[in-house]
């Protein structure tokens, strides 16, 4: 074959390949304006995930914090109509008004302000778990709680007792879910919700994951925030550690069941709360940094309004 006759196959080929030469037919793969753009989508779509966690987690909050507020305006509608706070309400008040009423046993439905159990107010039964189900009864709170053997653990001093111990079945859920619920109780003359991740309830204890209160800092800090004054040991939101497996429902920072702030040093603890190890010290804020900002260590307990 000529030479001549090479190069017509040649321009044939090329012509088939629409006028392109060979050598760039086969050529394969992306341009760096293609790459770019593909990176940038991927940057976009990656931060839009990162973005939209964000969102989520402070919806989460503003919607415990909206429960919170809820449940106070509830307590004050209770208290208006019935004459007494839920829980603590007269046995007979609540009877006549066809509440649920506690036996009467000593320290349950006593009308002394103070949501207490027939003891130390550290154990689910009594007026804690009671409030709840008359504020559900009263149909000023989402959710039914304590219809389920509905006479044992409201009323006895026997507490929760049969089959059927769910937590959530008694306490309310918190939006923030992580298995956190509210919790109600005394401590020092006043009344608090508590906000811990409550896995079983008992006759005596709230039992939940031993080294997390289910809350991390950095979330206990915003809604501490939004709420009160930010800081973990003063106003009306307090932090508490969430080291102890027994949660008492007060969360209180003396007894057997303390539940203290503090960490183990004055720098950031991988189980602390809050930096710094004296439970009182108002200086001490939330440990929001990377080591312990994510990890929840965290309970809160919320004093009524």
């Amino acid at each position: 074959m000529t030479s001549l006759t090479k190069k017509l196959l040649q321009m044939k080929v090329s012509l088939q390949n629409n006028g392109k030469p060979n050598s760039v037919m086969k050529q394969v793969g992306f341009t760096l304006i293609e790459l770019s753009i593909v990176l940038v989508i991927i940057g976009l779509i990656v931060g839009g995930v990162l973005v939209g966690q964000d969102l989520i987690k402070a919806a989460e909050i503003r919607a415990t914090v909206s429960q919170y507020e809820k449940y106070n305006a509830a307590m004050n509608t209770f208290r208006t109509k019935y004459n007494g706070i839920p829980g603590d309400l007269l046995s007979a008040n609540a009877t006549a008004f066809g509440l649920t009423a506690s036996t009467g046993a000593t320290g349950l439905g006593d009308g002394n302000g103070l949501i207490t159990d027939t003891s130390s107010s550290t154990a689910p039964i009594g007026e804690p778990l009671l409030l709840w189900r008359q504020l559900s009864d009263a149909n000023l709170i989402d959710g039914s709680y304590g219809a389920v053997n509905s006479t044992v653990g409201l009323q006895a001093t026997t507490g929760v007792v049969g089959s059927n111990v769910t937590p959530s079945y008694y306490l309310p859920s918190a939006k923030m879910g992580r298995g956190n619920l509210w919790l109600a109780g005394a401590d020092t003359g006043l009344n608090y919700y508590g906000l811990v991740a409550v896995t079983a309830i008992s006759t005596t204890a709230y039992t939940k994951v031993a080294g997390t209160g289910g809350i991390t800092p950095i979330e206990a800090f915003n809604i501490d925030t939004k709420l009160d004054d930010g800081s973990p040991n003063s106003g009306t939101v307090q932090a508490r550690d969430g080291s102890t497996t027994v949660a008492p429902i007060f969360l209180s920072v003396s007894g057997t069941n303390a539940a203290a702030p503090g960490g183990t040093s004055a720098t950031e603890a991988t189980t602390s709360c809050q930096l710094g190890t004296v439970a009182t010290a108002t200086t001490n804020t939330y440990a929001r940094g990377t080591t312990a900002g994510n990890a929840p260590n965290c309970a809160l307990r919320l004093r009524f309004n």
